[in-house]
């Protein structure tokens, strides 16, 4: 659903794309491109509306950077009677841009290094809100009692043994979990770790709340997966596949005790025995204990390289060895049970996991290396490469992860032959791809935006071990197509970018019922036509705001009734999560160093959910905020202080205030200085009530969107938002609900150290006794300032302009404001480095 309409008032760049033409449009990828990177944009008509040429313009300058010709139509595409491919890949220089195509104009975008800083993490949140047992984003706990065995009498376990296996992540927007997927979901996260370490931040506790335990938050939720793991796998003789079945689709609910089993809140829990399980009616086609067990092994082999200097390591490798025995008992694959109807997991391969996991233990000199290479022979290609179907997750995962760290280990021939494998399979889809526009060669099956992104890994690691480019595109365009280069428009992720075309009514308890959002979740993607009309108990909710875009081809719907197309899944969010960390560690950008377990840190003090204060107990520190909304006319005065005094600060202006031409030059001025410019709500609303600080004055879809405003009004002034993380609320008041708020939007909620009062000085003399002077402002700082220690991790708030009333204003006493500060001992830090 088209976030963007909730602001169109403001966006130019959408009216763009509305008024430009009524049957012709220009997708591209909203998060935008990469500098170096390729660069392609895909023009769409419903009219045989042919162009000769496009141009890129520079959206601050309104000036063209590149004419170019549209080159080779490439004819019909789903909704659309004639595309091109609109190449800009020769422009590098960073900065905002749109496309214009006759008449039609694309909304705008970004070319710049950072497009794809924190988008990693950014869907780590829903990994975090998936998780089962304790849920940090609910704060409360789930599925406690799990659970009961089932089809473990081979092994000796009698049905109905109750064992320990609550935790891990629930594998969508039902509450079932899956040994397999949970495998995969936590080596790609291990992986993504290991390989790219510098791009992920430590902003959360292991057990998922807001704070720091030194040590990246990706490998936080890597260990919540292999917490669970080894619980599916407590003993050498003992391994379960899944926990729940599809009773668990009696109903749509936020997570919580379930008693669809018969068993009060206990769910069952299914052994693996290598032989046929309960499939609705019938029975499943299992056939062996290799699948999902190989899939453990090399989750647990990649753990125990990572956590080998941890009394973790130990566990690992006894769990990484065990897991592959199990493998061995009988060798085929493991599929997914289920009651009341038939549909599964119908997995039905799995030499690649076998190859995945005795490449691993070769790596860790565990196995010789041929065993995996005899393995890759006998799936050169994952079967679903170069057709048109396949079944839901027939091929699993969705490439080979096994070709890729088989290849790393391998030289001559061998080496040669694995990356073959690769180039074959990338060649089949090519095959396809290349006669449309938008490079699509993924069959449109159930969770097709899982396969497109799998298979744009494939392309980047086939060219990591070949060093051939010829796949460049073909890789970019898969990617572009998850983020809005597809004949929707629309990104597939929720809430990503943050201003972007993105989901809004997922198939997800969590927003249906509760309005809460599912910050990071990719969803299933676009289906076959003839897969949608096939289903069972499909309604859309709401009018299809992409209606003009289905076709006989695929659909796409942004609506709760659509299961197929819109519900999120865990493990395809956690390939996507490695993609995205791949791509920015291409950039080559280095603003999160690596974790540093001995550097001494912040220790946040908050106050209803939001940080007050943040004392370095190695540097005394304080923190300059400077906030806006109506008045501003000490804003060049501040400015050209800071820059004498060499200090920089945090300003958080309102959106009414970012798009204040008056404070134009003067805002421009303090990005340039590399001051922290932040949000303070578009139009400084009051969020709760001044008397009865529980009481809401808002909606969350109100508070949401003001911000949104506020966010976009920077945008307008290339402020580049997903990269200002830090939000002061209006009026420095809020409670807990504004803090979750906060949170879900991915923002650190944070305000002034009450007792500084420095923040009084918007009071003028009429207001009786609450009026304070500057006198009073600068000898109360004083006292503070002359108690040692006070005033450590303390955060000062000014305002840049006040009402006219107040005749004297502090901004001015700006210089000795810094020189009693220094004279003390305190460093002065930008707010994002005293919160750090």
């Amino acid at each position: 659903m088209k976030r963007l309409l909730l602001v169109a008032s403001m966006l130019v760049f959408l009216s763009f794309n509305l008024i430009g033409s009524d049957s012709s449009w220009i997708r591209i990828n909203q998060l935008g491109y990469l500098p170096k990177g390729s660069k392609v944009a895909v023009f769409g008509s419903k009219s045989f509306n042919t162009i000769v040429s496009f141009q890129l313009v520079n959206a601050s300058t309104n000036k063209v950077v590149l004419q170019a010709p549209a080159g080779k139509n490439f004819g019909s595409y789903g909704p659309f009677k004639l595309t091109y491919r609109l190449n800009f890949s020769s422009v590098t220089q960073s900065g905002r841009y749109y496309l214009k195509a006759g008449s039609v104009v694309s909304p705008v975008f970004r070319i710049d290094p950072s497009v794809y800083d924190g988008t990693a993490d950014f869907c780590l949140q829903y990994m975090r809100q998936q998780r089962s047992g304790f849920n940090p984003f609910l704060n409360d706990s789930c599925h406690t009692h799990d659970g009961y065995t089932l089809y473990g009498a081979n092994a000796g376990i009698k049905d109905s043994t109750i064992i320990d296996a609550s935790g891990g992540w629930h594998d969508a927007s039902d509450y079932l979990q899956y040994s397999s997927t949970t495998a995969n979901a936590t080596y790609h996260l291990l992986a993504a770790y290991k390989q790219f370490p510098n791009v992920f931040a430590d902003q959360y506790e292991s057990n998922g709340l807001k704070g720091k335990n030194n040590r990246s938050d990706i490998l936080d939720e890597a260990k919540w997966g292999l917490d669970w793991l080894v619980k599916m796998h407590p003993r050498k003789d003992w391994m379960f596949n899944q926990l729940a079945d599809d009773r668990d689709h009696m109903s749509m609910r936020i997570p919580k005790e379930d008693n669809y089993y018969g068993r009060g809140f206990e769910r069952p829990i299914y052994f693996i025995n290598g032989l046929p399980q309960q499939r609705g009616k019938f029975l499943n086609n299992t056939t062996g204990t290799s699948s999902t067990a190989a899939k453990f092994s090399a989750a647990f082999t990649l753990a125990a390289d990572i956590f080998k200097s941890t009394p973790f390591a130990k566990l690992y490798n006894e769990k990484a060895f065990s897991a592959y025995q199990f493998s061995l008992i009988k060798p085929g694959v493991t599929q997914t049970a289920s009651v009341r109807s038939p549909y599964i997991y119908a997995e039905e391969n799995w030499v690649d996991d076998m190859e995945l996991s005795t490449a691993m233990l070769s790596k860790a000199n565990k196995l010789p290396v041929n065993i995996a290479y005899e393995y890759a022979k006998q799936e050169p290609l994952t079967p679903w490469l170069g057709k048109d179907t396949a079944s839901h997750y027939q091929w699993y995962p969705f490439i080979n992860l096994g070709h890729y760290e088989l290849a790393k280990q391998l030289k001559g021939a061998q080496r040669d032959t694995i990356i073959g494998f690769y180039k074959n399979g990338i060649e089949a889809v090519w095959q396809k791809a290349k006669q449309n526009a938008f490079y699509r060669g993924v069959p449109f099956i159930w969770c097709s935006n899982n396969l497109t992104t799998s298979f744009a890994i494939q392309c980047k690691w086939y060219k990591e071990l070949s060093g051939d480019n010829t796949y460049d595109q073909l890789e970019q365009a898969n990617l572009d197509w998850l983020f809005g280069c597809n004949p929707w428009g629309t990104s597939m992720v929720y809430g990503l970018p943050t201003l972007g075309d993105t989901p809004v009514d997922p198939h997800s308890g969590f927003t249906h019922l509760k309005n809460y959002p599912i910050n990071g979740g990719l969803v299933d993607g676009p289906v076959y036509t003839s897969i949608y009309k096939n289903l069972i108990g499909i309604q859309l909710n709401e009018p299809d705001e992409y209606a003009a875009f289905q076709s006989d081809l695929a659909v796409y719907h942004d609506d709760y009734g659509d299961y197929s197309t819109n519900e999120p899944t865990m493990d395809g969010t956690a390939s996507l999560i490695y993609l995205l960390a791949a791509q920015e560690n291409s950039a080559n950008n280095s603003a999160k160093p690596k974790v540093n377990k001995n550097a001494s840190s912040s220790i946040p003090i908050k106050q209803m959910g939001a940080i007050i204060k943040s004392i370095n107990p190695s540097q005394p520190s304080v923190s300059l905020v400077f906030t806006g909304d109506e008045y501003g006319e000490g804003l060049e005065t501040i400015q050209q202080i800071l820059v004498k005094e060499q200090v920089k600060a945090g300003f958080f202006f309102t959106g009414k205030f970012y798009a204040n031409k008056a404070f134009s030059k003067s805002i421009k001025a303090l990005a340039k200085d590399q001051h922290y410019l932040g949000a303070h709500s578009n139009d400084h609303l009051l969020y709760n009530d001044w008397t009865n600080r529980n009481k809401l004055l808002v909606s969350y879809d109100s508070f949401s969107t003001d911000l949104d405003k506020n966010y976009l009004a920077m945008e307008n002034l290339g402020i580049h938002s997903q990269q200002r993380k830090l939000f002061i609320p209006p009026f420095e008041w809020w409670n807990d609900s504004v803090a979750s708020w906060s949170n879900w939007k991915g923002l650190e909620l944070f305000s002034f150290t009450p007792g500084t009062y420095t923040n009084a000085d918007y009071t003028w003399p009429e207001m009786g006794s609450s009026y304070k002077s500057n006198a009073v402002l600068m000898n109360q700082l004083n006292t503070l300032a002359n108690t040692p220690d006070k005033l450590n991790g303390n955060i000062l708030l000014i305002h840049v302009g006040t009402d006219p009333r107040r005749k004297e204003k502090l901004y001015n006493e700006l210089p000795a404001i810094i020189r009693l500060l220094r004279s003390k001992g305190y460093a002065i830090k930008r707010i994002d480095e005293l919160i750090n």
